[in-house]
């Protein structure tokens, strides 16, 4: 059986639940990270020397590394859905899991941490507003690319819906006061469909800790 390694708020360890769950995937889960510790043990270093979460072990083989453990289990258990056959629209998830790395992470990574974890009179509500602004930048070309698609690849949901979606819940669930979002109709309408699905609801759309 799949085991994965690392505790259910990290944002990094539900791409890999969600998409064990849309795949069928049965996997143990162990807590490991933050308050559970366990990343700096040795033997857990041997697997992951980077000593965060989450990792994967699947018959042997040690993985690590959230987006590339998304596109591998995508690849080995759901060819033709979650991973497309067409390269074309492989590549295009594909751009979108990076971005979500390149481009979305810094913004929301400040945000995230400064309104949730880090108390009220700690929090530098200039530069959360600051990062809120990069971050409505961003997925307004979200937003202009999902306009006339249901998802981010076309038609079908696939891997690359993941990691933005993962961001999508956080985004549109915090509460940034000095920073007010404008509508964006195309990415609530996508944000609407993962929310029908079990799934995102299951490991995604759940209290931020």
């Amino acid at each position: 059986m799949l085991k994965v390694w690392g505790r259910k708020n990290s944002i990094n360890v539900q791409k890999v639940l969600w998409c064990c769950d849309e795949l069928g995937v049965a996997f143990e889960r162990v807590d490991a990270g933050g308050a559970f510790g366990v990343v700096d043990d040795p033997a857990y270093r041997d697997l992951n020397p980077n000593g965060v979460v989450p990792t994967i072990e699947d018959g042997g083989f040690v993985l690590w590394e959230s987006n590339t453990i998304v596109r591998y289990l995508a690849a080995r258990y759901g060819a033709g859905g979650l991973w497309p056959d067409d390269p074309v629209t492989r590549a295009d998830g594909d751009r979108w899991m990076d971005w979500q790395q390149t481009v979305l992470l810094a913004p929301m990574t400040t945000i995230f941490w400064g309104l949730i974890r880090t108390p009220p009179e700690s929090r530098d509500m200039a530069k959360i507003a600051a990062a809120a602004k990069k971050a409505h930048e961003a997925f307004a070309m979200l937003d202009k690319a999902l306009t006339g698609r249901a998802f981010v690849t076309g038609d079908r949901f696939t891997m690359g819906d993941i990691p933005v979606g993962a961001m999508a819940f956080r985004w549109l669930n915090l509460d940034v006061e000095d920073a007010p979002r404008p509508s964006l109709p195309a990415l609530e309408a996508w944000y609407a469909r993962l929310l029908e699905r079990p799934a995102y609801r299951t490991w995604v759309a759940q209290p931020m800790t």
